[in-house]
């Protein structure tokens, strides 16, 4: 029985949908089943950074509305374990049935190890899909406080609902810390979540 995980952002630009790629193909190295689900719809690009641009990714609404098996969903090219579906470009959230979408998810739990929700960033109706059918909640931040702010509001609205929610702070740079005279343990408590981790910024 799968584990749903929800990466969330409460803002755009803060890696979310990066760390979801690497926390997806980690766990596909460990030999779990991943399957990962792209919802943000009109900012689409969880196949970019998974390595399955070229590949022909069948949207998530596709199979939601039954014109596709689960199975159709695409398989990464180099790990037989991790596969994707994608958000639509035609369909708009306001169109999408929430029920329908829970269902998915709920049939996909026989088959995986692990689902991971891309959630678009904001707290939007598929934002709402995300949270209503995860288990568990990561929000991406980074150490800015617009993105503390925006993070915080998030946290309220999963926790609000009794979802385990923890906190990765992506982009950590101890000069900006220095400059910003604050710590990791400043953004927990202004967020209001305990970490799950940090991920150090790279020049490269």
């Amino acid at each position: 029985m799968a584990r749903v995980l929800a990466v969330v952002s409460g803002k755009g630009g803060t890696g979310k949908t990066s760390l979801c790629a690497g926390i997806a193909a980690c766990l596909s190295m460990l030999e779990q089943k991943v399957l990962c689900i792209d919802l943000d719809v009109g900012l689409r690009n969880l196949d970019i950074l998974l390595g399955m641009r070229e590949e022909a990714v069948l949207p998530f609404t596709c199979v939601m509305r039954g014109e596709y098996p689960l199975e159709a969903a695409c398989v990464h090219p180099h790990r037989e374990n991790l596969r994707l579906l994608t958000a639509p470009i035609t369909d708009q959230p306001d169109e999408m049935e929430r029920l329908l979408f829970q269902s998915m998810v709920h049939e996909a739990r026989d088959s995986y190890d692990w689902i991971l929700l891309d959630a678009p960033a904001g707290i939007g109706r598929l934002f709402s899909f995300a949270m209503q059918a995860c288990d568990e909640a990561v929000v991406v931040c980074l150490p800015d406080p617009a993105s503390q702010r925006d993070a915080a509001h998030t946290a309220e609205l999963l926790t609000a609902r009794d979802i385990p929610v923890r906190l990765a702070v992506n982009r950590v740079s101890r000069k900006l810390f220095a400059a910003m005279k604050s710590t990791i343990d400043d953004m927990m408590d202004g967020v209001g979540l305990p970490l799950l981790g940090v991920v150090p910024e790279d020049p490269n």
